[in-house]
């Protein structure tokens, strides 16, 4: 599929599917999230912190709860059923948990890929942004074709498309053909934030971790090239280095990541 076909079945399916205009967006609208800080934060030059969700139950969305100093949670459905009924149960968990006078916490959802089916990857993103996401996560990004389809599926309410967005795209390369393609994947208009994936990296370079600091090297370059904020995973030991690195985007496992990130970061 060409970038231009891309971008019109994404403003087909958007039309379609009801997705409100530019004007009518606000935060009150019908299945909208409230604005997170989440583009805020990234426009100030700031570091942002995820957490990985623990158990995908209403048990870890209370156990979440507790946790504190993240600028999001990460809930990940690329795998397996696309059940965003169990996404709500632990959302709902951990607000219930948090009480009235406590903030909703911003909410990071993982999709699956692109790959040859765009046109599904649209109706997921729909579906995400009407459960009240706040971040829109896709997976294996391996070209500027698929960066638009997510851009475009985001919506016009995403940052820094407008400067207070509601919502954000975070677009993750993890393969060796988005590491060949990755300054035309981060230069395409409208991304958010663009993550270097070890994890997959690791598998797509047959456990050579020399390779795979590499592609994760070219993906920082080519953020900072283009100006666009770039993140990677990081435990306690090695998050300020990336942060000195230019990282300014982490997801993470431990509260001790988030502490020791905060603390490099100066937040």
């Amino acid at each position: 599929m060409s970038k231009n076909a891309a971008i019109a079945v994404t403003t087909t399916l958007l039309i379609a599917c009801g997705a409100p205009a530019e004007d009518e967006m606000s935060e009150s609208a019908p299945g909208m999230s409230s604005p997170s800080q989440i583009g805020a934060l990234l426009a100030d030059g700031e570091v942002v912190f995820g957490v990985f969700p623990g158990q995908q139950t209403a048990e870890g969305g209370t156990a979440m709860a507790a946790r504190f100093g993240m600028d999001f949670v990460f809930y990940d459905l690329e795998n397996g059923p696309f059940d965003l009924e169990a996404y709500h149960t632990y959302v709902d968990a951990m607000t219930a948990a948090l009480g009235p006078d406590t903030p909703r916490r911003a909410m990071a959802l993982r999709i699956p890929p692109v790959g040859a089916d765009p046109d599904g990857a649209i109706q997921r993103a729909l579906e995400a942004l009407e459960a009240g996401i706040d971040i829109l996560v896709v997976p294996h990004v391996q070209n500027a074709t698929q960066a638009t389809v997510v851009v475009e599926a985001t919506g016009r309410n995403a940052w820094p498309t407008r400067p207070d967005g509601a919502h954000v795209n975070l677009l993750i390369i993890e393969d060796q053909e988005g590491i060949a393609n990755a300054s035309e994947i981060v230069a395409t208009p409208g991304v958010s934030i663009v993550f270097a994936g070890p994890g997959d990296l690791r598998r797509a370079y047959e456990g050579d971790m020399e390779a795979v600091e590499n592609a994760i090297q070219v993906v920082l370059a080519a953020c900072k090239e283009h100006e666009v904020p770039c993140g990677v995973t990081a435990g306690p030991d090695n998050i300020a280095d990336r942060i000195e690195q230019g990282f300014r985007a982490f997801i993470v496992q431990q509260q001790e990541a988030v502490e020791a990130g905060r603390t490099a970061a100066g937040r």
